[in-house]
């Protein structure tokens, strides 16, 4: 049976286990190499660490967008695999393959001009300043790279292939173990870098894991490279790709101002709170993104048999995801409640630092639930082909709620670090119950359409 049968025929649960821990195994490596940046940037100082969290919020803006368009590539190519329209199915494979790279391109050179404002729009001045612009300016430069190994993703992906990813993510992490000291301290006649050097590794690694992708997707024989045309972009499949990917990209964007939203009201506790919200966020996510290895098996999963037209399995899929995520939710609620404080104290000892960092941390892990069930109905939502609800799901606790819950704390009634994360708590969840009966209400339309 073909990758593309056994999406639309196997056991829904034992699908998104196949798909799901391979992706999970791979957030888990993608999450611990951030732990490793975050480490080394430790080890050169505090303000190293702010500067990476700084850095982090930028480079998400840019990479967002990417992830966004990713899925919506992903989306349509599973929907014509459901449809077995084959050939269609490869042409839109071959012009997402140029159309992400060059999205990499301009936001690469944008992001390199807008950099200094926005960082200095966060607080950051003179030594502070410079040493997040030594680090996000490799980063940008390599965005080309970053694109480019989305886009072949979204094909393997589509596929039903989530193994690949998770071996370069894998193969990332331990090559980030030697490289960035590597290009940090330097040897023999590579020169030290310092923070920048943490940068340069990982652009180094984007590089080396394309190569792995390229061969992997290669060998699914949906691309040809004997005739250029087929990568030149093509007006009617452009606009499907901004038709589905602008609602996701626009989700992913919107993220990315409220990290920057975020990010600013938590300077104004000073440098230390960003710091520990840096090392919080990235231990948060030791336990969060490997649940979000679900969002990958059911946009695959609902993409592929909503294109053929097998609506209860879209339906199972959701409720099957929903369930496992809270499962791991929980477990990861245990854990870092038990050794959270501890692990962030091994980046930085500053007791201010790690009291910031476990301010953020002890509330941001009860929010887990609402963000797995965000998570899950937008990749429903995405694999649907019904994305446009998901911008304005992510107006609301992005932007719009998270700004005012933000200013009333910490602006109007001056209140402490801890209550800022309470009243994000309240407002995430209030987003997720919407998002969840909505999602569930249209997909069952959907399966009355279906029975009509």
């Amino acid at each position: 049976m073909t990758k593309n049968k056994k999406l639309l025929n196997e056991n829904i649960p034992s699908l998104l286990k196949q798909l799901a821990i391979p992706a999970s195994t791979g957030m888990i490596f993608n999450t611990l190499y951030n732990v490793v940046d975050t480490f080394y940037a430790g080890l050169i100082s505090t303000q190293a660490i702010a500067a990476l969290s700084l850095s982090f919020m930028i480079f998400f803006l840019i990479i967002g967008i990417g992830y966004g368009f990713s899925s919506a590539i992903t989306a349509i190519i599973g929907n014509y695999l459901g449809k077995s329209k084959h050939t269609i199915a490869s042409i839109y494979a071959q012009k997402g393959l140029f159309f992400l790279p060059f999205l990499g391109i301009i936001l690469g050179i944008i992001g390199y001009f807008i950099s200094p404002s926005l960082f200095m729009l966060l607080g950051a001045k003179e030594a502070y300043l410079d040493d997040a612009m030594t680090y996000i300016t490799p980063i940008l430069f390599g965005t080309v790279f970053f694109m480019a190994n989305y886009s072949l993703n979204a094909i393997l992906v589509a596929n039903g292939d989530t193994k690949t990813f998770r071996n370069t993510l894998i193969f990332g992490f331990f090559a980030n173990l030697v490289l960035n000291p590597l290009f940090m301290y330097g040897f023999l006649f590579i020169p030290a870098f310092g923070l920048q050097g943490i940068a340069i590794a990982t652009v180094l690694i984007q590089v080396l894991t394309m190569t792995y992708m390229i061969k992997k997707v290669l060998e699914l024989k949906m691309i040809r490279f004997f005739n250029l045309s087929y990568f030149l972009p093509d007006i009617r499949v452009y606009k499907q790709f901004l038709a589905q990917g602008i609602p996701s990209s626009l989700n992913m964007l919107i993220m990315a101002f409220g990290s920057l939203i975020l990010t600013y009201f938590v300077t104004l506790y000073g440098m230390d709170a960003v710091a520990g919200y840096g090392i919080g966020y990235r231990v948060e996510q030791l336990m969060l993104l490997p649940a979000l290895g679900l969002n990958t098996a059911v946009l695959t999963l609902v993409s592929n048999n909503y294109g053929a037209k097998k609506y209860d399995r879209v339906v199972e899929t959701l409720k099957v995801a929903l369930k496992y995520g809270f499962y791991i939710s929980t477990f990861g609620i245990i854990f870092l409640l038990i050794l959270g404080k501890f692990i962030i104290s091994l980046f930085d000892s500053n007791p201010d630092v790690v009291a910031f960092g476990y301010d953020y941390l002890v509330i941001e892990i009860f929010i887990f639930y609402a963000y797995i069930t965000l998570f899950i109905c937008v990749s429903t939502l995405q694999g649907i082909k019904k994305p446009k609800m998901i911008v304005y799901i992510a107006l609301y606790r992005q932007l719009v709620a998270k700004f005012i819950v933000a200013y009333i704390i910490v602006i109007v009634f001056e209140l402490d670090f801890i209550y800022l994360w309470l009243g994000i708590l309240v407002m995430i969840y209030s987003a997720a119950i919407f998002a969840y009966f909505y999602t569930n209400s249209l997909v069952r339309k959907v399966c009355q359409r279906s029975i009509l």
